[in-house]
């Protein structure tokens, strides 16, 4: 079992944190501590690191109870807003999910599709209060003979709302290109050809998993910022891969992580949780997400130290490669080059998009770290940190 210079608790952190006395800097202005005072004296004077991020994040959805009817239905089919929701739960239970469009909408039909509207927006206009129109259809039972509700609900009417969202916070991510020679929509944006752009989708050195790339602090019970609220990691993600290829720092240079969070809904915020349109693809959700990481010991400081320069992602081709299940790379290329604005592919200068928002990262950081400073918000320890291996 390693040996650590410095020790610290769950249990001492949060008392600090009651008393406040607790010392908490964003993951930003923890790589500047660290490489002056090295982690050790790093781990002595630094309590909680605060991460964020807000991006796209497909995997997402919300639990709905929209209350009981008189009389009462056993819903089968329900649409909010004219988007459909699974039904198949209990009976007034439904699940939206962010990537549902609206039941009308022309897809790909008419190409690109705009997907304007679909079960992120359904989410996004429920915690900023607005009616939402819902309509549920049922076959009828003994016990539940109701066969139609048609009715506007708002977050505050419905009996329960929850965020669960199965696949967050992606530890690394491709840098997407498109090496064909026509243009090509998908869930990383839209390609220009011949390496026309290249977009990329990660917080970097402000990614809650960069800062734990072992999970050693992250895992079932975990409090987090969710969508402007209070949420917590309650499993692994779905394509959770935490054998993904790792650097010497440990940080995967792979796709490789990823949480499942759960929050309350009624606590949440349309400006951290944005239904969004994918041009030719689809709809999601961009959710905001910050983890709060204890410094527990030198190695927590080092692991939060980390800065762009020493995060590395691969250039895949989503123009040929992709689609067609071939896995490779055309180069490695650290966050520090992509946030510059450009890369350099084959000799080529190729502008570079983020599809996340280092601002609103940073903002979400910064947030988590007021509100630890002020007592506002508690550490949970994990009852299981998530699978590393």
């Amino acid at each position: 079992m390693k040996e650590y210079k410095v020790k610290k608790t769950y249990k001492e952190i949060n008392e600090k944190i009651k008393s406040g006395k607790v010392v908490v800097v964003t993951a930003g202005e923890m790589i500047d501590i660290v490489k002056k005072k090295g982690p050790v004296q790093a781990a002595k004077q630094i309590d909680v690191v605060t991460t964020g991020t807000f991006a796209p994040m497909c995997s997402s959805g919300a639990f709905i109870n929209f209350g009981h009817s008189v009389p009462p239905i056993k819903a089968s089919k329900v649409w909010l807003n004219n988007v459909p929701a699974y039904a198949g739960i209990a009976a007034v239970d439904c699940y939206i999910g962010a990537t549902e469009p609206c039941e009308d909408d022309p897809l790909n039909k008419v190409y690109p599709g705009e997907f304007s509207y679909g079960g992120g927006h359904v989410i996004q206009d429920l915690v900023g209060g607005k009616k939402i129109y819902l309509k549920a259809t049922a076959y009828g039972t003994s016990c539940y003979p109701n066969r139609l509700v048609e009715k506007e609900i708002t977050l505050a009417t419905i009996p329960n709302a929850t965020l669960c969202n199965p696949r967050n916070g992606y530890q690394n991510y491709n840098c997407a290109i498109n090496l064909t020679d026509k243009i090509t929509y998908t869930y990383m944006g839209a390609l220009k050809p011949r390496a026309g752009n290249a977009n990329y989708c990660s917080a970097g050195e402000l990614s809650p998993l960069f800062n734990d790339p072992y999970y050693k602090t992250i895992g079932i019970g975990t409090r987090i910022f969710l969508g402007g609220g209070t949420g917590y990691v309650t499993w692994s993600g779905t394509q959770h891969k935490p054998s993904a290829k790792r650097n010497e720092k440990g940080i995967p240079i792979t796709p490789a992580g990823t949480m499942w969070v759960m929050g309350d809904l009624k606590n949440m915020s349309p400006n951290w949780l944005v239904g969004i349109g994918i041009q030719g693809y689809g709809c999601s959700l961009n959710v905001g997400l910050g983890v709060p990481i204890p410094v527990l010991n030198e190695e927590m400081a080092a692991y939060t130290g980390i800065s762009d320069e020493e995060i590395f992602t691969q250039i895949v081709d989503y123009g040929n490669d992709y689609p067609n299940g071939i896995s490779k790379s055309y180069g490695q290329v650290s966050y520090a080059e992509l946030k510059s604005g450009s890369i350099n592919i084959r000799g080529k200068k190729v502008p570079t998009v983020p599809l996340s928002s280092h601002v609103k990262a940073e903002e979400i950081a910064n947030i988590l770290k007021e509100w630890i400073s002020k007592g506002k918000f508690l550490l949970g320890e994990p009852q299981f940190t998530l699978p590393d291996s």
